[in-house]
């Protein structure tokens, strides 16, 4: 099937395994240049491997850990003007929502 995708540009956070790597598998057999991510160097590079053979597709592999300022760098280093954005992130442990603190950003600093 003809998505109409050929030739964009994806980052796929998260994506050595799981619903990020078949959204990863997806992109690359529709032609796209796809950015992978994961913490597991050895993974990811048998991964990269994996799809480039099953695919033709290029694909970038970026180890970081995309829950952090330094790794969400590391992505858009890697791929500047992402067409497309898979944002596949665990994020963090489950709580309960009435133990959440109401905060917000302010160009970095914390503001309640």
């Amino acid at each position: 099937m003809d998505l109409g995708i050929a030739g964009r540009k994806a980052i796929v956070c998260a994506s050595s395994r799981g619903l990020g790597r078949a959204c990863a598998k997806a992109l690359a057999e529709a032609s796209c240049e796809v950015v992978i991510n994961g913490r597991d160097r050895d993974r990811l590079a048998a991964d990269r491997a994996e799809l480039r053979r099953a695919t033709g597709a290029k694909i970038i592999p970026v180890v970081a850990d995309v829950g952090s300022a330094d790794g969400q760098k590391a992505l858009f280093d890697a791929c500047p003007q992402p067409d497309i954005l898979v944002n596949n992130n665990a994020g963090p442990a489950f709580r309960d929502f009435r133990e959440l603190d109401r905060v917000k950003m302010i160009d970095g600093v914390i503001a309640t």
